[in-house]
């Protein structure tokens, strides 16, 4: 096997691509805040099914309660190689606006061209088309930006993100329904009190259930992202996307077949898949970290950096350390600037770290020079704590 600095040597000696810096930001923008817009204008009319301006209100509030939490969550399992903001606002507003408008198309297309009976509907058509349409977001992510979904950690935030979205503007639909007296399983309740069970099925029992279908396509595509060959990337998608419709289908099914004890079995069974699920990330964001460490020492041996930084560019807490430092000491500009070099070493190291093990994108070197030349370019200005004593973190 060869030794590590072999290897390094071979990976930094590919000839160098092109490096095009991603176009199109503004655009990426300026559309996310207009189908932003939409998306409200959206669960507003849904929220008016409810009949009267306090049912529609109430809906609204029912959907919005947990949102902060689940958006929270998901900002913290990303904390530590943080994606572009406008691509996780994209991500939420796809799968408010933009795959629930398509499910609606497709769903009412099925049902009065094809005559599709409404348990069918429900249990099949419903999970296929949803959670392609969930899933056409990370297609399309990975087609322009690869390097948003780089790794199973990326697929499940993006994935989470879409479905938190999604589930916002169909609960909306469900709470104002129930409010009107239309609610699921034939539940004639009506008013505050009929949306409010309806709100604790979904809102509070089963929040996390459209992020976990949508999970299996989140790895899926994450997987894909490290494999060279293409038909083992379109298999691995294909699956993800098969299982993320089977899980679905099992929770819509069981709502249809209305055996509670059917429901019951489904509902631990998911819950389980989600506590498995979340293990997994938090794994996942520890093995993060770990990487992090390892491939910026190995940086600060080869001179890039001063070892010494390490710890400062890391360590959430010595990370906030250092931007209290400069901005006690330069004001907010050396804050800016140490936050911009913390950002840039982040990215830096993750991207070393795929050049290592050989699965970079083909401008991977390319980028890994300019990330360096970036961060060289703020050195003047950048304000750092004293190093650390040896060993310390």
């Amino acid at each position: 096997m060869p030794s590590p600095r072999l290897a390094l040597v071979t990976a930094y000696a590919a000839p160098p691509v092109a490096y095009r810096p991603q176009r199109g930001r503004l655009l990426l923008v300026v559309l996310t805040w207009i189908t932003g817009f939409l998306g409200a204008g959206a669960a507003v009319f849904f929220a008016a099914q409810a009949g009267d301006v306090p049912g529609a209100a109430l809906a609204i509030v029912f959907a919005v309660v947990p949102l902060p939490l689940l958006l929270l969550m998901y900002w913290w399992l990303d904390r530590v190689e943080p994606e572009p903001l406008r691509y996780k606002w994209a991500a939420f507003i796809w799968g408010a606006v933009v795959a629930v408008a398509i499910s609606l198309v497709l769903e009412g297309a099925a049902a009065v061209w094809l005559d599709v009976p409404e348990d069918v509907l429900v249990a099949v058509v419903a999970p296929v088309v949803e959670e392609l349409a969930k899933g056409l977001f990370l297609f399309l992510t990975v087609l322009r930006a690869r390097r948003i979904i780089d790794g199973v950690l990326d697929g499940l935030i993006v994935s989470g993100l879409v479905a938190i979205g999604f589930a916002a503007v169909e609960n909306t639909g469900y709470y104002a329904a129930s409010y009107f007296g239309l609610g699921e399983d034939g539940n004639e309740i009506a008013g505050a009190e009929g949306a409010t069970l309806t709100f604790v099925v979904r809102g509070l029992f089963s929040p996390f259930a459209h992020p976990l279908f949508t999970s299996a396509i989140g790895i899926a595509m994450g997987l894909a992202a490290g494999r060279r060959s293409r038909a083992a990337r379109w298999a691995l998608v294909a699956t993800g996307s098969v299982i993320s419709i089977i899980l679905h289908a099992l929770w819509n099914g069981s709502l249809v077949i209305g055996v509670p004890a059917a429901y019951l079995l489904v509902y631990l069974t998911l819950g389980g898949l989600l506590v498995a699920l979340g293990c997994l990330a938090v794994i996942l964001r520890s093995r993060q970290i770990g990487t992090l460490w390892r491939s910026l020492n190995y940086i600060g041996q080869r001179g890039w950096i001063h070892p010494a930084e390490v710890p400062y560019l890391v360590a959430f807490g010595r990370r906030r350390q250092a931007r209290t430092y400069a901005k006690q000491r330069g004001g907010r500009r050396a804050e800016k600037v140490v936050e911009q070099y913390q950002a840039l070493a982040t990215e830096l190291g993750f991207l070393h770290d795929q050049v290592m093990r050989g699965r970079a994108p083909r401008d991977g070197v390319t980028r890994t020079y300019d990330l360096l030349d970036r961060m060289h370019a703020l050195r003047p200005e950048l304000r750092l704590p004293p190093a650390l004593p040896p060993g310390v973190r």
